[in-house]
């Protein structure tokens, strides 16, 4: 593709996402941040899961590579495998894009690559960056909380803290307070394990020799951890975020699915801040069992609702369909969509509260808007994050579950939240939290500065 004449000069920045809706949102609001102030931008991606070229700004280029991953590998859920092989097939694609990229400035046929941004997942063209001498940073697309936990997994492996058993699931992690052992990885089997250990290992030694990290947080909110961060890899760290605060939500449009607004509409309908939002997010799912007693609990808590129920969120399931005396007991109070335009969901005045898996996206989106959670985490980082929103901020509530979920846990929860005195304290500190996030991502906040010192620098 021939440079544009507006982008024809330009510092341009390649920017190599993960091919997961949690990662690929944060790469393209990132993309767009960086275009906000000066830079021309490309978006290298493989060809599974490809953004939607038309859903793009005119002036970026996306540009596919060959990932060769075979169907059955990106449809297993098996996270470690995957990434493995996308760092295995791409390594060379990439190779030959950035040669010929760094070809075309040579003879002054286009922009100088300023820098790449790979998602820190690509440590394989991470390191073809550094050996073809262009400057690369890791993009963290979840907290520096999770990061910790990746630099510090080898230790807590010889410690004993994982794998994780049950026996110590409450076990106090001194070395990562405020944790506990459940919150470091819902891993059992030995073998996923072992590979989880070995991508992670991976993953930090590819930070450790790029050119630095940018995180997806903010020092208002992570501002301990941030610090941590930047003693122990001696690199340039940039917290920029919650990047999806830092340009235009209208500037980027990534989603993978199909988005049924209808559901702002019906919010339209309701009273102000007395609808409960439900999302689990666009990856992990849930057993038929737990989809059920979710729905219990919300018809039985005779709240107002939208629930995003997407394709697969029950496992073995296309889609999932309620029984027809469930469905009589909601009647018109709830509303399901198999996508709904989050940030505009939360946004929303009739909106009161998320009930949410903790998604490093999903927490901060409901951050920025002020609305209290009510946290069901599921895996991964979800733990540990609902540990901050629940004990360190104190910004939601739990769904406290004994064994398997029960509806009269997730009634329980909803009613402490929305109808408790721990309810009001939790909104006033919600409110203090916004306040600050809007602050730091604002001109002259710390994520607003640590974008600029990023786009100025000569790395």
């Amino acid at each position: 593709m021939a440079p544009s004449s507006t982008n024809r000069g330009r510092r341009r920045v390649v920017l190599l996402p993960l091919p997961y809706q949690g990662h690929i949102n944060p790469m393209l609001r990132l993309a767009a941040a960086l275009h906000s102030r000066g830079l021309a931008v490309t978006i290298l991606h493989p060809e599974t899961r490809a953004p939607d070229r038309r859903k793009l700004p005119a002036d970026y280029r996306l540009v596919t590579i060959p990932d060769n991953i075979p169907p059955e590998l990106t449809a297993s859920g098996d996270v470690a495998s995957f990434v493995f092989t996308l760092n295995k097939n791409c390594a060379e694609p990439f190779r030959d894009y950035l040669a010929g990229a760094l070809r075309e400035e040579e003879k002054g046929e286009d922009g100088r690559v300023a820098f790449v941004v790979a998602d820190v997942d690509w440590f394989a063209p991470l390191s073809v960056a550094r050996e073809l001498g262009v400057a690369a940073l890791g993009l963290m697309t979840s907290s520096a909380a999770r990061f910790l936990v990746y630099l510090a997994y080898p230790s807590l492996c010889r410690k004993g803290y994982l794998p994780v058993q049950e026996s110590n699931f409450n076990t106090a992690v001194e070395e990562l307070p405020p944790f506990v052992v459940q919150d470091l990885h819902r891993v059992m089997d030995m073998t996923r394990h072992l590979a989880y250990a070995d991508l992670l290992a991976h993953i930090v030694a590819g930070v450790r020799q790029s050119s630095g990290l940018i995180i997806n947080t903010s020092q208002d909110i992570e501002g301990m951890e941030f610090e941590r961060i930047r003693s122990e890899i001696a690199l340039p760290v940039f917290a920029v975020g919650p990047l999806h605060m830092m340009t235009s939500s209208s500037s980027v449009e990534s989603s993978l699915l199909t988005e049924d607004r209808s559901c702002l509409d019906w919010l339209d309908t309701q009273r102000p801040n007395s609808v409960l939002y439900v999302s689990f997010g666009s990856l992990v799912g849930i057993d038929t069992n737990e989809f059920l007693e979710i729905a219990w609990g919300l018809a039985d808590s005779q709240r107002p609702f939208v629930w995003v129920v997407r394709p697969r969120l029950v496992h073995d399931c296309e889609s999932s369909v309620l029984p027809g005396e469930l469905q009589q007991k909601m009647g018109n109070r709830g509303r399901i969509v198999s996508w709904a335009p989050q940030q505009e969901v939360l946004r929303h005045p009739s909106v009161a509260a998320f009930l949410t898996h903790c998604g490093w996206n999903s927490t901060t989106e409901s951050i920025s808007e002020g609305v209290p959670m009510i946290c069901r985490p599921l895996s991964g980082d979800q733990m540990g994050t609902a540990r901050y929103v629940c004990d360190v901020w104190k910004v939601g509530v739990r769904v406290e579950v004994e064994d398997q979920l029960k509806r009269e846990e997730v009634q329980t929860a909803i009613t402490r939240l929305m109808d408790g005195k721990d309810g009001e304290m939790v909104r006033e500190r919600m409110r203090n939290l916004r306040h600050a996030v809007v602050k730091c991502t604002s001109e002259g906040g710390t994520s607003d500065v640590a974008l600029q010192r990023l786009v100025d620098s000569n790395i």
